[in-house]
């Protein structure tokens, strides 16, 4: 049989967590659009929340489908149907989640002995997969969710550790060896305790698996960060393929109003709500899927967003066994009927950010999100919370210079940071600069309007991120001719 002629299978398999699964469920189908079988493994209630995308993809026409594996969730110290990082509470729930993930590794290799696909592509949270993979001859795809620059820049530290040569949390360091000169504190990086060297070694333990996989696929364009494209290549000597920004593969309304969780807003109210105001005069502010900040700063946020009298639609996620309007000024939502939607939840971000009314974001700087809004081209407020969010944060102001620091320093645990980071007043100050007529302003949304059509042009035919798939496939096809 011609490599030509026989169809690619390849396995998807997502870490448990709407920030890993919707960009990879986008790969999943930006591969079957090019002709390959795609099969996306996951658990039981992760099935359930994508069978309906699933359902469309396959009328389309798309060879796209489902493995469902059993979680043990009770087996591991967890609450019964806790199948998602989203539903993790507290911190002891950390460690019973990643035992519950590593229990998947045996339904896994069977799945592999049974199909054995062409390759599979999988979380770096699931870093077992590429000893699984190797039993088997089957090339593994890492995927890590994140940009080329983050990736550098944490290489970096490691390589160089300059935040040892500081004497405080918030003495400025420069990362030594990177393309751009990048001031970081240690207050910005994660916590460097004795509780933390379970995890120090997991980290390692994935880094050790991706230099052994296949290569690396990264949600990113070649244009947006060239330098560190090289870096990562050359310098760091991994192989890579950028095929982002996965998101612009949804094109109709539908698709980018359904990626992940089921929205708490009818889309064609968000919509309508976003028709009725003005050309980029609306803030966007979401922190993410994950993060949930304490009463004490979202009546802040609430407050810092009412003074800068800017329209805004602000997503609020807060623990779902707290009373939900606890966080809100008294008479805060009738007096900011019409100039603010709150949604509590779950919003469609993408449809959001693509309307013409939305002209900046509010951000946590999680990779998805902040991708999504340089594809948007739309300047972004930054507020890193926790993970490499710090490290977007220092892409976006220092390298790309589309947006501003709301002023958190502090890195934090996602669980509900107690303290205030970022006061009222500030908050109004850096709204009111990033949606103001100021010649810094002006230039931001220039360069994010620019940034913007470059990642347009990346995933369309002939774009750099459109070749880089294409040059893959056709390695992976000839990788599996030669297999047979």
């Amino acid at each position: 049989m011609g490599s030509e002629s026989r169809q690619l299978h390849v396995f998807f398999f997502p870490f448990m967590a709407q920030g890993h699964m919707i960009p990879l469920m986008d790969i999943a189908r930006l591969f079957a659009a090019r002709g390959t079988k795609s099969t996306i493994i996951t658990t039981p209630l992760n099935a359930l929340h994508i069978a309906e995308n699933l359902d469309r993809d396959k009328k389309s026409g798309l060879d796209i489908g489902v493995q469902v594996i059993p979680f043990s969730a009770v087996e591991a110290g967890l609450p019964e149907g806790c199948e998602s990082a989203d539903s993790i509470m507290t911190e002891d729930m950390v460690g019973n989640f990643f035992k519950a993930v590593g229990m998947l590794q045996q339904p896994f290799e069977q799945l592999l002995e049974e199909y054995r696909p062409d390759c599979v592509v999988t979380d770096m949270f699931l870093p077992w997969t590429t000893e699984a993979a190797r039993k088997y001859g089957i090339p593994r795809l890492v995927f890590h969710g994140t940009s080329y620059f983050s990736q550098c820049l944490t290489e970096n530290i490691k390589r160089y550790a300059p935040q040892k040569k500081v004497t405080s949390d918030s003495e400025v360091f420069v990362v030594s060896g990177l393309p751009d000169q990048i001031e970081m504190t240690k207050s910005q990086l994660p916590s460097q305790g004795d509780s933390d060297n379970t995890f120090a070694k997991f980290k390692e333990e994935i880094q050790e698996t991706e230099v052994k996989s296949f290569g690396v696929l990264v949600n990113s364009f070649y244009e947006l960060e060239s330098s560190y494209a090289e870096y990562y290549t050359k310098e760091m000597g991994r192989r890579a393929w950028h095929i982002g920004p996965v998101s612009r593969y949804n094109s109709s309304n539908i698709d980018k109003a359904q990626r992940g969780k089921k929205s708490s807003i009818n889309e064609h109210q968000c919509l309508s709500w976003l028709d009725s105001k003005e050309p980029n005069s609306v803030l966007y502010v979401s922190f993410g899927s994950i993060s949930r900040f304490g009463a004490a700063q979202l009546i802040e946020i609430a407050m810092g967003l009412e003074a800068s009298e800017v329209p805004f639609i602000w997503v609020v996620r807060m623990d779902k066994n707290k009373e939900k309007d606890i966080f809100l000024p008294e008479g805060f939502e009738e007096r900011m009927a019409g100039k603010g939607l709150i949604i509590k939840d779950w919003a469609p971000q993408v449809l959001i950010l693509d309307h013409p009314a939305v002209g900046g974001f509010m951000t946590h700087c999680g990779w998805n999100s902040t991708l999504e809004g340089i594809s948007a081209g739309v300047p972004l407020i930054t507020w890193p919370v926790f993970a490499e969010q710090f490290n977007n944060e220092k892409l976006v102001t220092l390298v790309l210079k589309i947006g501003i620091s709301a002023g958190n320093k502090v890195w934090n645990s996602w669980i509900e940071p107690r303290d205030v980071s970022v006061r009222k007043e500030k908050i109004k100050e850096v709204v009111v600069q990033l949606m103001g007529n100021g010649e810094d302003a002006e230039h931001m949304r220039r360069r994010a309007r620019e940034l913007g059509e470059m990642a347009k042009k990346a995933v369309e035919i002939g774009g750099s991120s459109y070749n880089d798939l294409t040059a893959l496939i056709e390695e992976l096809r000839v990788n599996s001719h030669q297999s047979i």
